[in-house]
């Protein structure tokens, strides 16, 4: 009579017997082959995966190196700024040349705008730069008179802002190392210079040839000068004035006309 067992149980005694006696029931040479083309197949299956992996690398390389960029720190923040959407990504536009601040004026000002201070900054010296600008003088606050402006700027020791528009709206002035006073001779250094908005801004700064930087008496206020004329000349009541070229400065005439008449004046200063 036939017994019937089992997968599993065919298993377990197969173990069985292995152990008792292996030389009876293995064969270590079939045992030997298929461990060695198992072992071969697995290398070979691996082999083939690296190779695959090495090759598919090599092409992401090839790929990569062929579209590399090399680019410049400024350009991703240029390229965010112009790509994005988000105003709070985007780069601040630059105002100014690079070291120079802004004049910050502590009063209102009739005449100067942000476009007027933007070109004055880098022309002006560097010990004015960082501090705060006080009007001293203004036709609109002061009245006309060439007096009064002297006697505002009694006691100061600073250098000083010149603005003018004439009735033709054009705007020039000077930048003077100090302050305007009476004096019987010429006064200042080579940081003083005369300036126009007309309409293109230009700065005329010190040539050497002569130091007729500043004079003033009570009948008038003279910038610049040699061979008899001034680079800038205002009147006592503050409502005529001139300018022609001087060797002072090499300028051009700073208003549409050699002789103007004063709409508006302003005088600033630092406040150190």
């Amino acid at each position: 009579m036939g017994v019937a067992y089992s997968v599993g149980e065919v298993d377990h005694l197969y173990t069985f017997f292995v152990q008792w006696s292996p030389d009876v029931y293995t064969n270590s040479n079939k045992k030997k082959s298929k461990t060695h083309f198992i072992r071969e197949k697995h290398q070979n299956r691996y082999l083939g995966k690296n190779n695959k992996m090495a090759s598919k690398n090599k092409q992401l390389n090839s790929h990569a190196a062929t579209n590399w960029e090399i680019i410049s720190v400024k350009d991703p923040k240029r390229r965010l700024s112009v790509c994005s959407s988000d105003s709070e990504t985007e780069e601040p536009e630059y105002q100014g040349e690079v070291g120079v601040v802004l004049p910050v004026l502590s009063d209102y000002s009739e005449l100067l705008d942000h476009r007027h201070l933007l070109s004055l900054a880098s022309h002006m010296p560097a010990r004015t730069q960082g501090y705060p600008w006080q009007l001293v003088y203004s036709t609109a606050v002061h009245g006309s008179s060439l007096k009064t402006l002297y006697r505002n700027m009694a006691g100061l020791d600073s250098p000083v802002l010149l603005v003018i528009k004439d009735m033709q709206k054009k705007v020039f002035g000077a930048f003077s190392s100090d302050p305007f006073r009476v004096s019987k001779y010429c006064y200042g250094t080579g940081e003083t210079f005369l300036f126009s908005f007309n309409p293109d801004f230009q700065a005329y700064k010190w040539t050497g040839e002569n130091s007729y930087f500043v004079s003033g008496n009570f009948e008038s206020l003279q910038i610049g000068g040699g061979g008899g004329e001034f680079g800038l000349w205002i009147d006592a009541d503050l409502y005529r004035g001139s300018s022609f070229s001087c060797p002072t400065f090499h300028n051009a005439p700073l208003s549409t006309q050699k002789d103007f008449i004063i709409q508006d004046l302003e005088v600033w200063t630092v406040q150190n």
